[in-house]
């Protein structure tokens, strides 16, 4: 199989709940998210045309999650902070790198890239320069 890889960054604040130390609290990153496409090549020589990962993944980024703060749905302060902000999101798992590349893979990226023949197979989130994590579907 081939690969097509295009990067987003985009910013939004999180907090996780539970976490031991700082990250607890609510802060922010200037994530960089890492999408790694999967498929045979068409007809001229492409997994898929880079385009088209931008308007199906990272346009998906900039319209749900970029400027805007993620909570956890089970996090006690879900509902204060939807009350503070009507952007926050509500998402189904502990804002985390990882579960953030686990949902962008199995969720996100299923349903963008429907009727493509192309896979979102891996993903990798950047909250800092320094700090990464990553997915990678075995399907």
């Amino acid at each position: 199989m081939f690969e097509a890889i295009r990067y987003h960054d985009f910013c939004a604040g999180h907090r996780v709940y539970g976490h031991e130390s700082k990250c607890a609290h609510l802060h922010g990153h200037n994530y960089r998210v890492h999408f790694y496409c999967e498929a045979g090549l068409d007809e001229l020589g492409r997994v898929i045309d880079f385009s088209v990962i931008k308007e199906k993944l990272c346009q998906w980024l900039e319209d749900n999650w970029d400027h805007r703060f993620l909570v956890w749905e089970e996090d006690p302060l879900a509902e204060s902070l939807i009350e503070l902000d009507a952007k926050t999101v509500k998402v189904p798992f502990n804002p985390t790198a990882e579960n953030m590349a686990q949902y962008l893979v199995e969720v996100v990226g299923v349903k963008q890239l429907d009727g493509t023949g192309v896979s979102l197979h891996r993903c990798i989130v950047d909250e800092t320069r320094k700090c990464s994590a990553a997915f990678t579907s075995l399907d």
